[in-house]
């Protein structure tokens, strides 16, 4: 594919759709430009098996929108996930480097195919192009929590201590364990007992439905609200984190931890049973920098907050010779 003009001062952002992908990538490319193109990739077989390592033929890999990823390039492509690194890869590749390329999220394979990987500190990659923060990229701030208590303004109402409880569910093929959903479950009732106020859950496209009775019996007579996806409001996630007082949430989910903690609250979780070891040191290093606790825990009302995609965006600026947006 020859190269053509670049078209200035643009933006792709490349995932596979997944909601977590995209919150990274939208975040980081957010932060650096309001020039964004949004791509979603979706590969065909044998490309999704290997990438994001290339197979000859790699402008057949794509089984939908086969148009998106052609000149004019981009000044920047930034990309989260396996299927998202086989593009950027590709449209560097393509462009004969002129677009270039960021990707979120350890590839798992030598950095230098890109011009930038950031990937969290937990996954420990390493490299001269790769930049380590603690959690996972997202667009929480001061502005953002205020733009969220205005698209929530009822909560107010909500009486406090307002508790947000923020579900994930299963992860890369393990399923939930039940059990230790409900000593969550049951460790959230008795800190309410003991405190009062009210209990705001929010469970997310990977909390099976199996368990929401479970989750509905444990909180029916609980100040507050359940909601789950397919209920007719809309998601209250935004509101409850820019309202809450403090946070649960269940240790499975980098991004729910990483934006929870970068709302200044105290956040606590609770770990049944030991965890993946790249998860593990990311509890170790939340804990470490007095960010998470126990569930049980007593804290200080406001916490050290977690906010790195503004120190992310300055850091492929200078390293990519970017002018300010």
């Amino acid at each position: 594919m020859s190269a053509h003009p670049l078209a200035p001062g643009s933006c792709w952002v490349i995932t596979d759709g997944a909601a977590g992908n995209r919150r990274q990538a939208l975040a980081l490319a957010e932060a650096l430009t309001p020039s964004i193109r949004e791509c979603v990739v979706d590969l065909r077989a044998p490309w999704s098996w290997f990438a994001p390592r290339l197979l000859p033929g790699g402008h057949m890999a794509l089984s939908s929108n086969g148009d998106s990823l052609r000149a004019p390039w981009p000044t920047l492509v930034i990309g989260c996930g396996r299927s998202a690194a086989w593009a950027t890869r590709q449209v560097r590749r393509w462009s004969d480097g002129r677009a270039l390329a960021v990707q979120i999220l350890d590839p798992r394979l030598d950095p230098g195919h890109w011009d930038l990987v950031v990937a969290p500190k937990h996954d420990q990659l390493h490299g001269d192009n790769v930049l380590t923060p603690l959690g996972s990229l997202n667009p929480v701030d001061d502005a953002w929590l205020a733009d969220a208590r205005d698209a929530f303004p009822g909560f107010a109402d909500v009486p406090g201590p307002r508790l947000g409880v923020l579900l994930g569910g299963a992860r890369h093929g393990a399923p939930v364990d039940v059990a230790a959903m409900a000593a969550l479950l049951e460790a959230v009732k008795q800190r309410h007992a003991r405190e009062g106020g009210s209990v705001m859950v929010v469970a997310s496209r990977r909390t099976p439905s199996s368990i929401l009775p479970m989750v509905r019996a444990a909180f029916h007579d609980v100040p507050g609200f359940i909601w789950a996806p397919g209920d007719d409001d809309p998601n209250p996630y935004p509101g409850v984190l820019a309202w809450a007082d403090r946070l649960v949430v269940t240790p499975d989910s980098v991004n729910m931890l990483s934006e929870a903690c970068a709302t200044g609250r105290p956040v606590h979780t609770l770990v049944a049973g030991s965890l993946p070891a790249k998860l593990e040191r990311f509890h170790a290093e939340l804990r470490a920098t007095r960010r998470l606790h126990d569930i049980e825990a007593s804290t200080p009302p406001v916490q050290p907050v977690l906010r790195e995609t503004a120190w992310v965006a300055a850091q492929v600026r200078q390293h990519l010779g970017l002018p300010e947006s």
